[in-house]
């Protein structure tokens, strides 16, 4: 995935820069990079006992990438995306049966 440039306004990169020591692609690498440790993180530390008590997984990887990559191709995976329509679906049936 490639994530679009976004230019920042004059205005914008002065209020950055009065906070920030580091340049500013320097500090949105390291934004990005922790947001993603920790997402990454947060979903192996949910996703470990799904995968032991999955009787059919015989295995599990011994890298993250890879324990991401099996998680992903689970059949009950689902991105945050999928997961709020299913929530926001229930919501509001929940809402119409009331």
């Amino acid at each position: 995935m490639d994530i679009k440039k976004r230019t920042l306004t004059t205005t914008e990169e002065s209020v950055i820069k009065y906070q920030l020591l580091v340049d500013i692609d320097s500090w949105v690498t390291s934004a990005v990079n922790g947001k993603i440790n920790n997402c990454k993180k947060r979903m192996i530390a949910e996703w470990m006992p799904k995968l032991y008590a999955d009787e059919s997984v015989t295995q599990i990887p011994a890298s993250e990438d890879e324990i991401v990559a099996m998680i992903v191709a689970s059949d009950d995976y689902k991105d945050r995306a999928a997961r709020y329509a299913e929530e926001d679906a229930a919501r509001e049936a929940a809402r119409e049966s009331e």
